[in-house]
Parts: C-alpha cells; sequence; structure tokens
C-alpha cells in the first residue's frame, strides 16, 4: 500500500510530508492511494509489529528497533458473555501507546525531525521517552504536576527533559503547544498515531475473529478511534463485522454525553474535557448503535480490586473499561452469549511506584 497525503476533515485541505494539524485547527486523516488488501501481508513468522509493516504508512527501513509483540488476549466467561481481555499493558513501555509511538517514530526519522514535544498525562509521554531513547531523539514532555510519582520517576530514567505544569489536562496541553523547543507530536492530533493503534483490531481478528462489542477508555480517544479504524477496515475486506463500539469515560471529565458533577482523580489517563477528536468519535458511536458510559472512583477502585485478584495488575485509567462494562452489564445492555472486547490500557506497576 501507499500513502501519500493528509486531509483536514474539517476544511478538506490536502497536505503532503509530516504534519499533525490543518492550519484551520482540523484534525487530519491519512489517505492511502489504492485499497488495503490482506493478501501476503500477515507474516507469521514475525510474532511482533513487523508482519503488520505493509497496513502501515512506513519503510520496513526506518522501523524503531523496539518491535512491539502481538498481546495476548485472556478469554474469561462472566455473566454470561465471552469477554475477551487484551493485554496491551505487556506493551515494552507498559501501554497501548507503544502502537501509536511506533509509527511516529518511523515517520520523524523519514522527516529529519530530531526534537519533539509532546503533552501527556503519563503513559504516552513514557512511551514516547523510552523510544526516543532508543532512537537517539530528543523529547520534551509536558506533563501535569498530579502524575502518579511512579511515572514522573520513570520520565527521568529515560532521559526525557520534562518540564511540570501547574494546572488541568488542558492547560499542559496549551503550554506544550506554545512550546518552541521541538516539533509539537501531540497524540491527540496524530493521524499516524491511529494508524498504530488500529493494529490492535488485527490482532483481535487474526485471533477471535468478530466480536460484538469493543469497549474503550476514551480521553483523547486513540484507542477508541484506532480500533474502530481497524475493524471498518477488515469488514470492508469481508473479513469481519465492526462491533459496538463503546466509550468508557471518567465521571466529571465528560465529553461525548453530559458532564458529572463528581470528578474522578483516579482515571488521570483520560482527565480530558475537549479532545479535538470528539465529533469524530460521536460519529463512531452513531454509526455503531454504541454508548458513551462515564465511571467514578468508587466504580474503577473495584474493578481494579477484581481484576487485580484475576491477574490482571493494571493502573485505575486501565480498570476503568472493566468497571464501564459491569455498569452496563447490570442494565442488561449486552446479549446474553456475545462477545466483549476489553483492551487493558496500562499496567498498574508504573502506578504504585512511590516516591521514596
Amino acid at each position: 500500500m501507499r500513502w501519500k497525503m493528509l486531509r483536514c476533515q474539517a476544511c478538506g485541505k490536502v497536505y503532503s510530508g509530516f504534519r499533525i494539524r490543518c492550519e484551520c485547527g482540523g484534525v487530519l486523516d491519512l489517505l492511502s492511494e489504492k485499497e488495503l488488501s490482506l493478501n501476503g501481508l500477515l507474516r507469521r513468522e514475525f510474532l511482533d509489529s513487523r508482519r503488520y509493516v505493509k497496513l502501515l504508512p512506513i519503510s520496513e527501513e526506518l522501523l524503531p528497533s523496539i518491535h512491539l509483540p502481538i498481546t495476548p488476549i485472556v478469554r474469561k466467561s462472566i455473566g454470561g458473555l465471552d469477554l475477551l481481555f487484551k493485554l496491551e499493558y505487556l506493551m515494552p513501555s507498559g501501554s497501548f501507546k507503544d502502537r501509536g509511538t511506533y509509527v511516529t517514530m518511523a515517520k520523524l526519522k523519514e522527516e529529519g525531525i530530531r526534537e519533539f514535544t509532546l503533552d501527556s498525562s503519563g503513559n504516552a509521554a513514557i512511551s514516547l521517552a523510552l523510544f526516543a531513547r532508543s532512537e537517539g531523539l530528543t523529547a520534551h514532555i509536558f506533563i501535569p504536576s498530579y502524575t502518579s510519582e511512579g511515572k514522573k520517576r520513570l520520565l527521568k530514567l529515560l532521559g526525557a527533559e520534562v518540564h511540570e505544569v501547574e494546572g488541568s489536562r488542558m492547560e499542559v496541553h496549551e503550554k506544550a503547544r506554545s512550546f518552541e523547543g521541538g516539533t509539537y507530536i501531540s497524540h491527540w492530533y496524530n493521524p499516524y498515531f491511529l494508524e498504530g493503534t488500529k493494529l490492535a483490531a488485527y490482532e483481535v481478528w487474526e485471533e477471535i475473529g468478530s466480536v460484538d462489542y469493543a469497549l474503550s477508555p476514551v480521553g483523547s480517544g486513540s484507542l477508541f478511534i484506532g480500533l474502530y479504524k481497524g475493524f471498518n477496515e477488515l469488514a470492508k475486506l469481508g473479513k469481519t463485522s465492526i462491533p459496538r463500539m463503546i466509550a468508557v469515560q471518567a465521571k466529571g471529565y465528560e465529553s461525548l454525553r453530559e458532564r458529572s458533577v463528581e470528578k474522578s482523580e483516579l482515571a488521570e489517563g483520560i482527565a480530558i474535557t475537549d479532545p479535538p477528536r470528539r465529533e469524530e468519535m460521536k460519529r463512531i458511536l452513531s454509526q455503531t448503535g454504541g454508548v458513551c458510559v462515564s465511571v467514578g472512583d468508587e466504580e474503577i477502585e473495584r474493578a481494579l480490586l477484581e481484576l487485580i485478584h484475576m491477574g490482571f495488575i493494571v493502573e485505575p485509567t486501565s480498570a476503568s473499561v472493566y468497571a464501564g462494562f459491569k455498569v452496563l452489564a447490570n442494565e442488561g445492555f449486552f446479549k446474553e452469549g456475545s462477545k466483549v472486547l476489553l483492551p487493558l490500557t496500562g499496567s498498574g506497576l508504573k502506578w504504585v511506584v512511590k516516591k521514596t
């Protein structure tokens, strides 16, 4: 597949070369010049990200030296449903963000960009810092001061230039955008990032086939949109149907439904009130017959303890997806016998590390 251009969702302007946002402020979609084909692309001799390289807008010779695993799926039968826990927290940096970073790093190398800027509540920052260190690039990372101490320590260990910002997640975003020390590559806008996260859907299809529902924690929406993108591509190829997409948001930070008075403190990874791709996510919910559910700290904490009891050591933001599942299950939302995809997005080992 050959990839030629980027097109703005808002104004339709077309660009070539590396870019993450339109001049009008709109978000960009990556366009390919011919239809997808899976023939000969799924190379089973590679049990990692290299097998999908021809599905991506990158050259094989520019792949990062850190290759991504095919993350396992653990199946559990709960309440008459077939739950598919995809262990995204087993990625090298401990979160699904490595998928988008993998593609972004290859594009930065292609464009000769050696220094970049990112705002993040933690996981995207750690992912970019890890890959930047491996590829010899300089990462300027802007994080909220309330980011967990474990994540802060990891960023410093990885050699990132860390900029802590007092204020909300949106204020961190504005500080990073105005910084002139490196090319801004936020995953909130970055169309290449979504090309990486879509591969989770391909892995699910290869191992499981069709699923009926796909849940995702939603802040900026990079996994939610990526999963839809992957399933949509597979559906166009006649390989699977598109599941009903379910967005799980933190109370007090909802962008896809009415905002709660209660405000979550645990789900720091999705504490985003104004994501740039909000309208795109609303369209996905509408097109797939999906819903948005929000969860608070009490629900997240219960879900976190249940997941740990099952053997999944994840962070609270990751546990929100299971908390959202339980809310909907208690309402009788899911059809009995359905297959329900629950990606567990971030490792709890980073979260529990305390400052000494």
